[in-house]
């Protein structure tokens, strides 16, 4: 028995030494950086990371790796090789994942394809080729909501189709006849702030190309992705 509270008591000793070392860690990066390297910004958190001796530091939704002491700093990805993981992607993901409950859905239009009980939402562009590629492959896909947010990013014209678009009569109809059969909206004048807050809304979370996929479960994915890929995870989103 005393040999068990003798055990007890050093593992409690040893992860009360490895909170306070990670503490003085902390402590001595944000130091550091913040006296050395001002222009970095501030720091929001600091951890460490599955590397021994390697933390992260974030900086907004920006990540940096450093040593204990805040004497190296390098910007890149920490892939994990034994598990073929980029551990730096799946903790940018978590850091820039959308909830789908507070997503501006005034600002989209939607397109009901069977019950609509499946959910995703879809920032494209009307002039990215990916889009169309995508939005014809997303016709095979049944029993969903497409939360369609107009997202022109491509430049001038990509804004003017997408006004035309969100002007239309029938939006969902106006985008599918370009999308999906080269069949340009015609002119049209409205309110369009919809299409600037939704830039806006790309810009704070990173939405950096067309299309981005949102799922219900807050699963981001970026790119033209399959029907087959979209019914996985549409299954999973649930």
């Amino acid at each position: 028995m005393k040999l068990i509270k003798n055990a007890a008591l050093a593992i409690l000793v040893a992860a009360g030494l490895l909170a306070a070392t990670a503490q003085a860690d902390e402590a001595a990066i944000r130091k550091h950086l913040g006296e050395r390297l001002p222009q970095l910004g501030k720091i929001d958190e600091v951890g460490k990371t599955a590397m021994p001796g390697l933390f992260e530091v974030r900086v907004g939704t920006d990540l940096y790796y450093s040593d204990g002491d805040g004497n190296f700093l390098f910007h890149g990805q920490l892939i994990d090789t034994q598990a073929q993981r980029n551990l730096t992607e799946e903790r940018q993901n978590k850091l820039l994942a959308i909830d789908f409950s507070a997503l501006p859905v005034k600002d989209a239009f939607t397109i009901v394809r069977g019950n609509g009980k499946r959910k995703v939402a879809v920032f494209q562009d009307p002039n990215c080729p990916y889009c169309k590629r995508f939005e014809r492959d997303l016709q095979k896909v049944d029993n969903i909501t497409v939360y369609m947010f107009l997202y022109p990013i491509l430049g001038a014209d990509s804004a003017d189709k997408s006004r035309n678009i969100w002007c239309a009569r029938d939006k969902g109809k106006a985008w599918q006849d370009w999308m999906v059969r080269d069949q340009a909206a015609p002119a049209a004048a409205c309110d369009t702030g919809a299409l600037a807050r939704n830039v806006e809304f790309g810009k704070r979370f990173r939405i950096t190309g067309t299309p981005t996929l949102v799922f219900a479960d807050g699963t981001r994915v970026p790119g033209a992705v399959g029907a087959a890929q979209v019914e996985k995870l549409l299954a999973q989103a649930r």
